[in-house]
């Protein structure tokens, strides 16, 4: 019998997850493929099982094959995923849930620094032969108010490391479990208005596309910091641009964005109080491995029970 196929929407996957897949056929898509680039290699390659790095799984790729048995997100969010045509086609959806979460967390925590401190213009300022001393006011934190929106693994790991801070930690999150100690569990109202730093660590879905919308962002304090590592989807860019302009915002720390990848002349370009990265928050050495094999376990997982 010829080996399944499992296709990777990647150029390459942690040597320890292709251990674990050395029973299948691993086929990579190279760096970041389209749609049509993966409705076409599961036309071709007939795989059963799709591992989710970069790109869109669609109802036409799965289409495609008729042996897809399950698409497995290297990483915790599925909203790339179509789960509704998935879940009519009887294929399984899983993630890697928690492997990318302390990566994820600190790079949180760094984008709340950089805006509280502001490093990133500290260091382009004195490359530009300027020394600022005697203007510069930075953000302390201790004894202000985080507010996490989302309890996972993640939040609740930037919940821990604001009460590590000193700060008074809120929470909103409708499902959660577990509430670690001297977190505060609140209605999202709540968060918005009595947090001093904001920061969105939940999925993207329906219910919550954008969630920081201009009325949200009337309701926050004054030069409130948001972060998000996230989704874009949870904020309304245009409100959102427009309370960091007027300084209704004292700044933004965003790693997530509507669409992706943003390049070229993108509407967060010229908008000076806000540090960008590429939704590069769970990628770590040590992530990149726990999310590899985590999403080659899920795979051999269900092709072993579908025989």
């Amino acid at each position: 019998m010829s080996k399944p196929v499992v296709v990777v929407t990647a150029a390459d996957l942690a040597p320890q997850a292709l251990e674990i897949l050395g029973s299948c056929d691993v086929r990579f898509l190279g760096k970041t493929p389209s749609e049509e680039d993966i409705v076409n290699a599961c036309t071709d390659y007939q795989p059963a099982a799709i591992i989710v790095r970069y790109g869109t799984i669609s109802k036409r790729a799965m289409l495609a094959s008729s042996k897809l048995r399950v698409v497995a997100k290297h990483g915790a969010g599925t909203d790339t995923i179509d789960k509704k045509a998935a879940a009519e086609l009887g294929i399984e959806v899983n993630a890697a849930a928690g492997a990318n979460a302390d990566a994820v967390a600190e790079h949180s925590w760094a984008l709340i620094l950089g805006c509280a401190k502001g490093v990133v213009k500290l260091d382009a300022r004195m490359r530009a032969g300027h020394w600022d001393k005697a203007t510069h006011k930075s953000f302390e934190l201790h004894g202000k108010t985080l507010g996490v929106v989302g309890l996972g693994a993640i939040g609740q790991r930037v919940a821990r490391l604001g009460v590590a801070f000193g700060m008074e930690v809120l929470a909103f999150d409708p499902f959660t479990k577990e509430v670690p100690t001297g977190v505060m569990l609140t209605s999202l109202a709540a968060v918005l208005s009595q947090s001093h730093v904001v920061s969105l660590n939940c999925p993207l879905t329906e219910d919550n596309r954008h969630m920081i919308n201009r009325e949200a962002i009337a309701s926050m304090r004054d030069g409130v910091i948001l972060v998000n590592t996230g989704r874009g989807g949870l904020v309304d860019d245009a409100a959102l641009i427009e309370a960091l302009r007027s300084g209704k915002l004292r700044g933004a720390g965003l790693d997530a964005f509507t669409p992706e990848p943003l390049v070229g002349e993108h509407h967060y370009r010229d908008v000076p109080n806000t540090i960008l990265s590429p939704h590069v928050g769970g990628v770590s050495e040590d992530a990149y491995v726990n999310m590899g094999i985590a999403a080659a376990n899920n795979v051999i997982g269900v092709l072993r029970r579908a025989g």
